[in-house]
């Protein structure tokens, strides 16, 4: 458990949860996004849901012996989804097994006597980045996560839009080609060609092709060695000049040019802002896919639209529940 803090006193300030599947995290700051203090804890799922909202509850507790609870706004809370937003439930997210139609918001009204709101964890980024990070000042913006997996969050005219249901932004789902890695539970998807996990699976297929007919493969030289393959090894390996590392990546941008046509010619937005894998890799990646804009998507709305990697790297969790607070 960690723990970060300034000596001053905010005059208002709000606090953020991030609940993972892994980590969970208790952020306390104001509105120009002043972190004050920090708190993270192992979630430890097995524990099932009613110990970890205790253990929110006491980390909550334990800041009002330091700030004054009047103060406090609003708690946004940041979570993978499914879950509804507007009745503030978590419906069986993937990584939290055994969280199912959990009324947190409820739960935590009661005990605090204060506003809270939920949001996808895909959203909550989408503000935080839009608030504070590569979006700031626009009205239009999508923010992609290109991590693990290839979620989305909206920000339309001035507003987060999270649909009907909360199934606004399922980008990843998109089925962009009739064959290819699966993502989503869907092969050929937005997400399986352009998340960690497509792009490994992509990445496996490749170079076991071109093995079994006898081409070498720089950064995996033998058939033993495919299963242990990365997209973070494709990507290192793409940037040291290995031929084959560079078709993958030009396969995952490819598609990933394609997919944000979809998405400028659809939505007209400002800006398209995309983290993980991207950021890290947009040298690499910016000319092929804009390679593709040029002969996919609108050519005014492509003019208007930036195409940016995120700003807020690691600490956009963080920021990610404030936003949620904030709204």
């Amino acid at each position: 458990m960690k723990k970060q803090n300034h000596s001053k006193q905010p005059s208002a300030f709000y606090v953020g949860l991030d609940i993972g599947g892994t980590k969970c995290a208790v952020v306390l700051g104001d509105d120009d996004f002043n972190i004050y203090e920090k708190v993270f804890f192992e979630t430890k799922v097995e524990r099932g849901p009613t110990i970890i909202l205790n253990e929110f509850k006491q980390h909550i507790h334990q800041l009002f012996e330091k700030y004054d609870r009047e103060k406090l706004v609003k708690i946004g809370i940041s979570c993978g989804g499914p879950l509804d937003s507007k009745l503030g439930l978590i419906k069986s997210p993937p990584n939290l097994p055994g969280w199912d139609d959990i009324p947190i918001v409820e739960i935590l009204e009661k005990e605090f006597g204060i506003a809270v709101a939920i949001q996808n964890d895909a959203n909550a980024c989408a503000l935080a980045e839009w608030m504070m990070g590569a979006g700031v000042g626009t009205e239009n913006m999508i923010f992609l996560t290109f991590g693990t997996g290839m979620g989305a969050g909206l920000i339309l005219n001035g507003k987060i839009y999270s649909g009907t249901n909360d199934l606004g932004g399922e980008v990843g789902h998109l089925r962009l080609a009739d064959d290819g890695p699966i993502g989503f539970g869907k092969a050929g998807s937005f997400e399986g060609f352009c998340s960690g996990g497509g792009i490994a699976k992509l990445a496996k297929s490749t170079v076991e092709h071109k093995l079994k007919n006898k081409i070498v493969v720089g950064f995996c030289p033998t058939v033993e060695d495919v299963d242990a393959i990365t997209a973070k090894a494709v990507f290192t390996a793409a940037l040291q000049g290995d031929q084959v590392a560079l078709e993958i990546v030009k396969i995952s941008a490819e598609y990933l040019g394609k997919a944000l046509a979809i998405l400028i010619d659809t939505l007209n937005p400002e800006c398209i802002v995309i983290g993980s894998i991207y950021a890290r890799n947009e040298a690499l990646l910016k000319p092929l896919v804009y390679e593709v804009l040029k002969k996919e998507a609108i050519p005014e709305a492509l003019e208007v639209c930036r195409i940016l990697p995120a700003k807020l790297g690691d600490k956009i969790g963080d920021y990610a529940a404030l936003g949620v607070a904030m709204q």
